[in-house]
């Protein structure tokens, strides 16, 4: 269930910025269809921190709807109170989801023994599978393999996304935490090199707009078929890349747009679209990567 190629899914709105959830049952088709994985709702690149608390509940609720049982929902149910993220992840408690994503606390930069503290908190208040989300290049903060050994030890924390393109964590915390320990990659361009190096998977923004060839990459991956894979995955670099040209999800809203994939490629303020000089680039890199305007 948590392998492979998770999306790591956009959120849609419509012209008058709200949540557009005819777009959203339609990314779920395309996933379904594509084989992705699994879906991660309401992560960063769900725009989770411009969502209303209702509005992030929902959004979950429908994509579990729309989903009917036919691929796991994760969401994301992070905040840097540890109260706010406890009532988030008992809000989701009745939605459906298979497990909880919950990103370091960002901007108060806690301690090690902070973090600790605050995932042990979170994980006693709840029985969902939980997946600790580290992200130091937005969150300020870094979780290292250590605090993570010690939090492996709770029952129901489960896994890692790990954003920090930094390959010898993988081991270090296989090490540390036990093969069990569920590692997945939060960083594209790297990710089938994680996964080569002991991880289990990607949460993946290039699969909102690629999903076919990132499932059918990471299922040869899997299937010890590498060089096979490593050729997709050569394919799509560009893709990795320039999603991240302006910050994540401004590029890849943009190109689902382009792709037909949602009706509108609005985001919420702070963000604003796709800048004219970045929309070149992010279209070049559709095709060289072979998705196809």
């Amino acid at each position: 269930m948590f392998s492979g190629s998770m999306v790591a899914l956009i959120t849609p709105f419509d012209e008058n910025g709200e949540v557009d959830y005819a777009s959203l049952a339609s990314l779920v088709e395309y996933h379904i269809a594509a084989g992705t994985d699994a879906i991660v709702s309401v992560g960063t690149t769900g725009e989770s921190t411009t969502l209303t608390v209702d509005e992030h509940v929902k959004v979950v609720q429908k994509t579990v709807e729309y989903a009917q049982g036919r691929v796991p929902v994760l969401a994301g149910t992070g905040a840097n109170a540890t109260h706010e993220a406890i009532t988030m992840t008992k809000l989701m408690s009745d939605t459906g989801i298979v497990g909880c994503l919950s990103v370091t606390p960002y901007y108060n930069k806690p301690t090690q023994e902070g973090l600790y503290q605050h995932y042990k908190a979170i994980a006693e208040s709840t029985e969902l599978p939980q997946f600790l989300y580290n992200v130091p290049g937005r969150t300020g903060v870094d979780l290292l393999p250590e605090t993570v050994a010690r939090l492996a030890k709770l029952d129901n924390i489960v896994g890692i996304k790990d954003a920090t393109a930094d390959l010898s964590r993988v081991r270090k915390t296989r090490e540390l935490c036990g093969p069990e320990f569920i590692q997945l990659s939060g960083d594209d361009a790297t990710g089938l090199d994680f996964l080569d190096e002991g991880g289990h998977g990607v949460i993946s923004v290039t699969a909102n707009v690629a999903a076919p060839d990132m499932a059918l990459m990471f299922k040869l991956a899997l299937s010890g078929q590498m060089d096979a894979a490593r050729e997709i995955n050569q394919r799509l670099m560009p893709l990795h890349k320039q999603l991240f040209v302006e910050s994540n999800p401004i590029p890849v809203k943009w190109a689902a747009h382009q792709l037909g994939l949602i009706t509108y490629g609005d985001l919420r303020l702070p963000l604003t679209k796709l800048s004219e000089n970045a929309q070149p680039v992010v279209e070049a890199a559709l095709k060289d990567a072979n998705v196809l305007l």
